[in-house]
Order: C-alpha cells, then structure tokens, then sequence
C-alpha cells in the first residue's frame, strides 16, 4: 500500500523510522514466531526422546529450513487456514502440517502442538519477539542517543551555563554536565531494563499439566517445559492459568515509559534552551520553519520526539493497567491489547530518532552564555554565605539574603560587599577572584567519572 494510504503514520508518514520494527511486531512477524515455537518444540520433543518417533538430522534441517525460509507468501498460506478456521494459533498447526506432508513427515504430524494451548504459543512468541526487538533495535538506538549525550557532555564539559530553579537565575552549571545528567539517568534505567527477564508459560490449558499426564505419565513435565523455555532464552513460569500473567511484560513496559519520560524531559529542557538562545539550531538550505514568517527556524524534532513519547506512553498506561489482569482462567482482552506492542515499541523509536535528530542541530552559543553569567553576580551569594558559615558568622544567610533577593548584583557591588566582611584573607582574597563564569563546582569530576 502506498504510505499516502496509510491510515497510522507508523506505517504512513514515519515507515523510515519504523520499518525495521516489522519484523518484529508485524500480523507476519506474530505469524513467524508462532511458526517458530511450534517447530521448535516439536524438534525439542524429539531430542529429548519424548514422542514415538525420532527426527534424523536432515529431518531437523528441513523443519529449521521452513523458519529461515519463512516469508511473506508463507505467512499468507496461515492466513488462507485462518480465513477458514477463524483461529490463528490453529491456522498455523494447519500450515505446519501441510509443511510436513511436502517433507514426508507425516508421522510426526500428530506432535504439531502436542499437549499445548494456543496461548503457550502465544505469550512465548511475543516474549521472543519483544527480547529480539530489544537486543536488535532498541538497545542499540537508545545506545545510539546516550553516546551522543556524553559525546557533548565531554565537548562541553567547560562552558558555564547559568542555571535556573523554578525558572529563576540558580548557581552556575555547566553545559556538558546537564548533558550528563540525561545520559546517567537513561544509563541507569536502561541497566535496570536489561536485567528484566520475560516469564512464558508452556504448560496446557489451564496452567496444570492435565493432558501431559495423561498422554505421557512418565515424563517430568514441569522440568522438561521449563528446559524448552530456558532454550529460548526466556524464564519459566510455573505457577499459572491459561495465560501468562504478563506481570513481568508490565514491569518492562514499565522501564520503557521512565526512558521515556526521561528523553521527554531532555526535549522539554533542549526546546526552552534554544527558546532563550543557548542553542542556535543549523539551518538547512530550502527548509520552511513557517508558512508566513520567513525568520522561523522551529524547534520540531524536539516537539515530535515529546508527542511521540505521550503516544507511546498513554498505550504502556493501558496495557499495564490491564494486561495482568484477566477473569478466571481465561479471557480474550490481552490478546487485542499484545497487538499493540509494535505501537509502543514504533513510538518510542521515532522520539528516540527524533531526539538525535535534534541534538545533531544544535550548537551552542557560548557568547550568550558568558554575557548572561557576567550579568548575574547575585548566584555567587551562596558560596560567600557558605564562607561566611564556615568562618562562624550566625546570620550568614541573612546577610545575603539583605544584599541579593529579589536584584541583579554585579561585580563592583558583590568585591564591595565582600571587602567589609571580617574573615580570614585567603576566604576573602578567594571570594573576590571568584565569578560566575569559575563557580562551576566539581562539574568536570562528575562527567568524568560517570
């Protein structure tokens, strides 16, 4: 379909930015998993000497060649069950036992799916599918955002910034370390991410082993499932319904919407930086910032990277507010909401490229930032207030206060205050070398060592 048909912009005005998520949480990359899981125990069974009959190495070829195969007509021969079956899990048993008569397999056909339910196939291939996403996709464009961000943290390590609390003129910072902060923060949640493993079920209809015992009495059900999982890289979950509980996909949803929010935030604070000039944003030739002011150079990628971060994050809020719950054994609801995975995931790729996109445009314009430090003596009363405690003055605080709240102290009348004070001379010989432009604190040491 052409992308101008397209009626989500995931797939219309943002494909470039999302394309290589389809393989991943596309109707073809669910379909793909699926298949993926169904061949993948049927060979686990017959390594582990559990069915009647026993698959030669070229039989295991032939079933991994269907997966390394799998294309889109593939997937179109499931659908073609599907639109008989109603039944998606069930329509790709089918296809698999087409795929064994062409093999002559057909002995091995009653093992397609043997002593499972749909859903062990499905919460384990969204858990595969949203691990290799992960490892694939997202770990390396979030990767891709912090090295940028400690890349300028270390290139402006030394340009001061004035900072502002409450919107107010604050004790200087400097540029690199604010970039720092950001990248810490996501360095920090995305190590807490990684360390979330994703529990799938495989034990039958309603989570109690009943028809394996049955069909094969002697087996070890719960160790021989929980070896198959541990195969695919994911942890077992003993103790279930139908369902998967999907509490763990909650809790990374979760950790994707702080990464989130944290870029939100760095957008949030790059867009009022170059609102007041800090950053000047690279014009590029024939590019519009306006349909009628001519002078515009708009802030846009940070804008889109904020509104694709509330998209995706309203969807995590839906999906983890309910996900983990279902009535009884079973119903249908989590099924409908798991589609929406490749949303969240689409989402939150474009503000990550969006982000990048918009810290490769700026630069920053350190005249500015000098100008505005000079004209702002009165950030340095918390050091002289500080020198004063340390030399016993009891109301330090107070005399600050007296001289600075609410003004705009230059440096004249800050060396003049700082003459009268009765300290040690080498407090006050420091306090009168001391400007805004050197207040910047132990700022390199924490980009350094963070």
């Amino acid at each position: 379909m052409d992308n101008l048909l397209c009626i989500s912009p995931i797939d219309g005005r943002y494909h470039e930015k999302t394309k290589e998520l389809n393989e991943y949480f596309s109707e073809y990359a669910l379909i793909k998993y699926r298949v993926i899981v169904e061949i993948k125990w049927l060979i686990f069974l017959s390594n582990e000497k559990i069915i009647k009959h026993k698959l030669t190495k070229k039989d295991i070829d032939n079933l991994n060649n269907i997966i390394s195969s799998f294309n889109i007509d593939e997937a179109k021969k499931v659908k073609t069950h599907e639109n008989i079956t109603n039944h998606d899990v069930k329509a790709v048993e089918y296809y698999l036992q087409d795929k064994l008569k062409e093999l002559d397999l057909v002995k091995f056909i009653p093992f397609i799916h043997f002593t499972l339910t749909s859903e062990d196939i499905n919460n384990t291939s969204y858990n595969l599918m949203i691990k290799d996403s992960l490892d694939n996709i997202y770990y390396k464009n979030i990767n891709n955002l912090i090295n940028i961000l400690d890349d300028y943290s270390t290139k402006y390590k030394n340009i001061g910034m004035l900072s502002h609390t409450h919107g107010q003129a604050a004790t200087p910072t400097t540029v690199g370390k604010e970039f720092k902060v950001f990248s810490y923060r996501l360095k920090s949640i995305l190590e807490e991410l990684s360390n979330i493993k994703l529990r799938s079920k495989f034990s039958g209809a309603v989570g109690n082993y009943n028809a394996h015992i049955v069909a094969i009495p002697e087996v070890d059900w719960i160790n021989i499932t929980k070896k198959f999982i541990n195969s695919l890289g994911l942890v077992y979950n003993p103790v279930t319904t139908q369902i998967e509980s999907h509490d763990f996909v909650c809790l990374l949803l979760s950790h994707i919407k702080i990464i989130n929010n944290i870029i939100k935030d760095l957008n949030s604070d790059l867009w009022l930086y170059i609102s007041r000039g800090y950053f000047i944003e690279t014009m590029k030739s024939g590019e519009v910032g306006s349909s009628v002011m001519p002078h515009k150079v708009n802030p846009i990628n940070q804008e889109n990277s904020m509104a694709n971060v509330e998209i995706a994050n309203s969807i995590i809020d839906a999906l983890v507010n309910n996900l983990s719950i279902s009535r009884m054994q079973r119903d249908l609801s989590d099924s409908s909401k798991m589609r929406n995975l490749g949303v969240i995931f689409s989402h939150s790729i474009i503000s990550i490229k969006e982000t990048i996109k918009g810290l490769n445009k700026i630069n920053v314009n350190k005249e500015l930032l000098d100008e505005e430090l000079n004209n702002h003596y009165e950030v340095l009363s918390e050091a002289i207030q500080t020198v004063l405690r340390n030399n016993g003055y009891i109301d330090a605080y107070e005399k600050l206060k007296e001289l600075s709240r609410g003004k705009i102290i230059n440096r004249e009348d800050m060396i003049n205050f700082i003459k009268k004070l009765d300290i040690d001379s080498s407090d006050k010989e420091r306090l009168i070398n001391l400007t805004p432009m050197t207040y910047l604190g132990l700022t390199e040491d924490i980009i350094n060592n963070n």
